[in-house]
């Protein structure tokens, strides 16, 4: 029977390799050179020939071979990682049993172990491998080894390895003091980082500017804010002039630490500069004008990072948000989610901020409007968008639109959760028949489910907790530990121990006498 791909050789004068294919069978030849490659691997011939062979291109052949090469490569290293990766594995004694690794498997092995804590072990290990080949003795391996150690906050190796690269007549680049002076500034030694900043001048390596960036993050990190001042003035004595790097760097630090008159004048000094100023810094700027509540400064910052490229972020919009809610200005929850959705599309938050908008400005329209656009978009509901609208109907104290919502949630296939029963229970407070839907929710056994809290945390930031929730903070809290961890607690549950401890059908007023751990970390 005749084969997809013949191999026949044959000893004559002029010997020579053909490769011939089943004309049949041609289309049906769809894996890659690999699959050519392992069949010979299977049945390996010895042909002096093969490569000369007129029938294979010579381009083919090569680009199989090094397709093989790569393979048994990959394996290789795939078999050194998990030797290593076994709990009592000793590097040193691996690499003794396998005589050498190549350049590419130690450096394999070195980022094995800085990723697995296991960095202490990167010293010795690179001792025992450069040994074996002295040329490996060289600036390149020592300012990465180093560098990995200053990363790793492992100065004392740092220094030590720096130390042996000298006894080497190695000469250390500006690479290496960097990383160096960096380490040590990370860890707070500043001391020791200058030292090492003052004899790389002394051997006529002349400081960068990304020098100083090291030492004035770290001065930042440390809340050091009179040596970042001194760290700029060194920087301009040594002739070392401040790049768009590091006014960025300076604008970052100094909103973090809220100093707006020295953030403000950097941020003037870069734009006179005609500096570029990073997405990272402008987030920077408009949080410290958040923190402080400077409702002008943030709207007309925000503006301007509409305007540019940088990607709006959720736990930034988020901030914004809290920013918006906590001084009333509910329309703008709309425009936020608008922007938002132009940048990332109609997320989940999107969604929420719209209808935020719109329920706490108590407009039906509004309401009505988002909701149409969800269905159009065929958006599901979930439990947060069920909570904002349930809790402007009770604030409307809209019972029938309340009413027709509870009883449609299962429809909708929304899972209520602990803010739904408390907004149930609220809405009973000033007289809401909710009978029908704590029925309901007992026929299909939603009362015995763990309780959750799965309504967005900017809906509490509107509303607050309500009368319900805050009773079960307060109630759970009176508990002694080990009845609160001894069963798992269900809406039912909870519910019949607010009952017992408020001697009421949780109809009446409650009282609230003491502020409790948030309502998500209870359960």
């Amino acid at each position: 029977m005749e084969s997809v791909v013949y191999l026949h050789l044959h000893n004559t004068n002029n010997t020579h390799c053909k490769v011939r294919l089943n004309k049949n069978k041609k289309n049906k030849l769809t894996h890659n050179r690999v699959f050519f490659a392992k069949t010979l691997i299977r049945k390996p011939i010895s042909c002096c020939c093969l490569s000369s062979a007129p029938s294979l291109d010579y381009h083919s052949t090569n680009h199989t071979t090094l397709l093989v090469e790569s393979y048994h490569e990959h394996q290789a290293l795939n078999a050194l990682i998990q030797r290593l990766n076994k709990k009592v594995s000793c590097p040193l004694q691996i690499l003794q049993h396998d005589g050498d690794w190549t350049k590419d498997h130690f450096w394999a092995v070195i980022r094995f172990l800085k990723n697995s804590s296991r960095s202490r072990q990167i010293p010795q290990v690179f001792d025992m491998w450069k040994n074996i080949e002295k040329s490996r003795i060289n600036e390149f391996n020592y300012q990465k080894i180093i560098g990995m150690l200053c990363e790793e906050g492992l100065m004392e190796e740092a220094v030590r390895a720096f130390q042996e690269m000298e006894g080497f007549a190695l000469k250390p680049s500006l690479e290496i003091y960097n990383s160096i002076i960096h380490g040590y500034s990370k860890i707070g030694k500043f001391n020791e980082a200058l030292l090492f900043l003052n004899e790389m001048k002394e051997m006529n390596l002349s400081p960068q500017s990304d020098t100083y960036d090291g030492l004035i993050q770290a001065y930042g990190k440390y809340k050091m804010y009179d040596e970042i001042d001194m760290c700029l003035k060194m920087m301009k004595l040594d002739g070392c002039s401040p790049d768009h790097i590091t006014y960025n760097l300076l604008i970052q630090e100094f909103a973090c630490a809220g100093l707006l008159k020295r953030m403000e004048g950097t941020y003037k000094s870069i734009l006179t500069k005609r500096m570029h100023l990073r997405s990272s810094t402008m987030v920077a700027i408009l949080d410290a004008y958040m923190n402080f509540g400077m409702l002008d400064k943030m709207e007309k910052f925000y503006k301007r990072l509409l305007n540019s490229r940088t990607p709006l972020k959720e736990d930034l919009v988020r901030k914004l948000a809290e920013v918006y809610i906590k001084n009333y200005m509910f329309s703008r929850l709309d425009d936020l989610g608008d922007d938002l959705a132009s940048r990332i599309g109609r997320t989940e938050l999107v969604w929420c901020l719209r209808l935020l908008s719109h329920a706490c400005l108590l407009s039906h329209r509004g309401i009505d409007s988002v909701v149409r656009e969800m269905e159009s978009a065929k958006v599901r509901w979930n439990v947060t968008t069920a909570n904002i609208i349930l809790l402007a109907y009770l604030k409307m104290k809209d019972f029938k639109h309340l009413r027709v919502l509870l009883s449609e949630l299962p429809t909708r296939h929304v899972n209520p959760d602990i803010v739904t029963i408390g907004i149930l229970y609220d809405a009973r407070r000033v007289g809401f028949d909710g009978t029908g839907a704590l029925e309901m929710w007992r026929r299909i056994g939603f009362l015995s489910k763990t309780v959750e809290i799965n309504t967005d945390p900017l809906v509490l930031a509107v509303y607050g907790k309500g009368h319900f929730l805050r009773y079960c903070e307060e109630v759970y809290s009176s508990l002694e530990p080990y009845s609160r961890e001894k069963k798992r607690w269900t809406y039912q549950n909870l519910i019949d121990l607010v009952k017992k401890h408020n001697g009421k059908n949780l109809d009446g007023t409650f009282q609230i006498t003491r502020t409790v751990q948030n309502l998500v970390g209870m359960f």
